[in-house]
């Protein structure tokens, strides 16, 4: 008998599947060894296939008598079509690492089948039970849930979670990171004892392996909460797809191969017909014009609990120095509210999203600028270790005491971060228990570590970035103090004030959810009139949509369009504009050749991180208002370059 195997391994470029022999019979998603060349790989069974005319070697080892489920083989075909990536590599995401080693029964995952509650259980108000009607009756597969901070959107998710278990299949919920959404972890497993399996990059290699092979072999019905490579769970009797935060970037893939998890879910839910749910609090513009479109869209627009409260709201301008009196950082008015908070006991969330003490380093004298030689990005002072690091590479350095050039001891650094805001704070308010959330927290400071103490409100003053804005319900927070808010405005990104939203609406949810009958709001900010802080401050979803929009069709952008990102790195910035301009000009040969007159072609220009310790980097941006123009090109032109279908973010 003969099969065509997927390779999880590239042995040659364009490479797909290759045809082998076998005596046992096989189907499709049978996990094998297979020799491939002089050495030998890991291999996913594709399709049974009549005899060849050429001579075929023999499949080497069945590895598991059950295969993968047959909606994981084709998602592996569908993402090497959809973002042009080479099929091996799209392969290689439906095993976990080590996938043939033989591993000592040291993590055990409960099999043990217990009746999820009944529906009656999960308590829903009159909005939500109206939400979830609309669900029901919205068209489509993939259904959006716009609901806003504060509505419950957590009791949707475990109402359908249960009556999916109780039909006997399986759930999926998809959450941005699972060390940031400590709360939706612990009421889904509160809710669904022994049924609840956490699949994360945290785990040992063994962990996930073990994990993986107790799913593979299970037949019950289970939760699977994890990332984006949880949709990778080889779930035999999967019936929902639930995907938290849905606007998150993080469920964009950068690595090769290079995809969207969201995309990918819709996919699977079509492919399976089961329900596949985004929920967001700021759904992202081209997904809620999409569903607005399809018909597909559910809104959620009052709060959960009746003694939800407004927040008082109140802008300081950064540029009015008559507000900064007390400390350069924290205007006068947020000093005071953390001080009437500190006497009610309540807490205060000071919320920026740069961490490190100071972005900028530079001479006074000569203007010396401390860059990374790797990436040739600024450095980011870091005062509790004494170094420079680049948040880009790693690279670290210690902090020099004179100019490298001048030699002039005049040394400065400009711009803030967390850490130089944690310690200001800590000068403000030496008593008061302190704690920074971000990416420089060790393992025994992140939020999920601390959770219990910030929950019960023994931390008084939080500090974080987006680590904090999202997904938190603090029961004793009372103000959210936003020290700049206008930071992440100006970078040349299109989804730079689709971001800035994003982050501003979820930090300020987390104030006014009905605990405590105190909830502020101060946002300080050198551009007070900007339109996305207007927006963001109101929580005022449907006047930031139409305010992108308009600006998206004008700028032929998604959703009116389709983009490709195209780049190059060699080691010489020489080299990489040589090639950067063939390239651009063989696919202005192309698109003519091919009658593609839709697609435009950006000039070549230069990465956001242009100097990486890979080398120069330069891209081409294209755009299409059709989706298969772009995939005949860019079927056309795979060996020259990276490709990036529908990236997020063009930095």
């Amino acid at each position: 008998m003969f099969y065509e195997v997927m390779p999880t391994k590239i042995f040659r470029n364009g490479s797909g599947v290759l045809t082998y022999f076998s005596e046992t019979e096989l189907y499709p998603g049978h996990i094998v060894t297979i020799p491939l060349g002089r050495s030998s790989c890991i291999g996913i069974v594709f399709k049974k296939v009549s005899k060849p005319t050429f001579t075929c070697k023999p499949i080497s080892k069945l590895l598991y008598d059950t295969p993968l489920p047959l909606h994981l083989v084709k998602a592996a075909q569908w993402l090497s079509s959809y973002y042009i990536s080479p099929l091996p590599s799209c392969a290689s995401l439906l095993l976990p690492i080590g996938v043939d080693k033989h591993r000592r029964k040291t993590v055990h995952t409960s099999q043990d089948f217990i009746k999820s509650q009944s529906s009656k259980g999960i308590p829903l108000n009159k909005a939500q039970t109206n939400a979830l009607r609309g669900i029901m009756a919205a068209t489509g597969p993939t259904k959006l849930l716009y609901g806003i901070t504060g509505s419950g959107k957590t009791n949707i998710y475990l109402k359908l979670a249960s009556d999916t278990l109780a039909q006997g299949r399986s759930v999926i919920l998809l959450v941005p990171e699972i060390a940031l959404t400590p709360q939706l972890v612990q009421v889904f497993e509160s809710s669904f004892p022994h049924q609840v399996t956490l699949m994360h990059s945290r785990q040992t290699e063994a962990s996930r392996h073990l994990i993986w092979e107790s799913i593979l072999n299970s037949a019950h019905p289970q939760i699977i909460i994890g990332p984006r490579s949880a949709l990778f769970a080889p779930l035999s009797n999967l019936g929902l797809i639930i995907i938290d935060e849905a606007h998150e970037s993080a469920y964009y893939q950068e690595n090769t191969p290079k995809y969207s998890a969201v995309r990918l879910a819709s996919f699977l839910s079509s492919t399976l017909k089961i329900p596949c749910l985004l929920g967001s609090a700021t759904p992202l513009v081209s997904d809620f014009y999409l569903a607005k479109a399809k018909g597909s869209l559910v809104a959620l627009t009052e709060k959960a609990k009746d003694t939800a409260i407004t927040p008082k709201l109140r802008i300081i301008d950064f540029t009015s120095r008559d507000s900064f009196t007390k400390n350069r950082y924290f205007s006068d008015a947020l000093i005071e509210n953390i001080s009437i908070n500190l006497k009610k006991g309540y807490q205060t969330l000071i919320y920026h999203n740069r961490r490190g003490s100071a972005p900028i380093t530079i001479c006074e004298k000569c203007g010396w600028q401390a860059l990374c030689p790797n990436c040739y990005l600024p450095l980011t002072l870091h005062s509790d270790s004494y170094s420079l690091i680049c948040h880009t590479c790693g690279h670290s350095e210690k902090i020099p005491t004179s100019c490298p050039d001048c030699h002039h001891p005049s040394i400065l650094h400009k711009g803030f971060g967390t850490k130089l805001l944690e310690s200001e704070l800590k000068k403000l308010f030496p008593t008061t228990k302190i704690a920074r959330f971000d990416a420089d927290n060790k393992k025994d400071e992140s939020l999920d570590k601390l959770y219990d103490d910030v929950k019960n409100g023994n931390i008084k003053i939080l500090i974080g970035t987006q680590t904090v804005s999202r997904g938190l319900d603090l029961p004793r927070l009372a103000s959210i103090g936003i020290v700049q808010a206008d930071s992440g405005l100006s970078l040349p990104d299109f989804s730079a004030e689709e971001r800035t939203f994003e982050l501003l609406t979820q930090v300020i949810g987390r104030v006014g959810r009905g605990h405590i009958d105190a909830a502020s709001v101060i946002i300080q900010t050198y551009q007070p009139n900007s339109p996305i802080i207007q927006f963001a401050l109101k929580s005022d979803y449907f006047s930031f949509y139409d305010y992108i929009l308009s600006k998206r069709r004008s700028a032929h952008l998604p959703p009116f369009t389709y983009l490709a990102k195209l780049t190059i790195t060699y080691k010489t910035e020489q080299t990489t504009i040589r090639n950067i301009r063939a390239l651009s000009s063989k696919i202005s040969r192309l698109s003519k050749q091919q009658h593609l007159a839709s697609i435009s072609i950006s000039q070549p220009m230069p990465c956001f991180h242009e100097r990486t310790p890979s080398g120069f980097s330069w891209q081409l941006i294209l755009k299409s208002k059709k989706r298969s123009a772009l995939s005949q090109l860019l079927n056309l032109v795979t060996d020259d370059c990276h490709i990036s279908i529908d990236p997020p973010s063009l930095l």
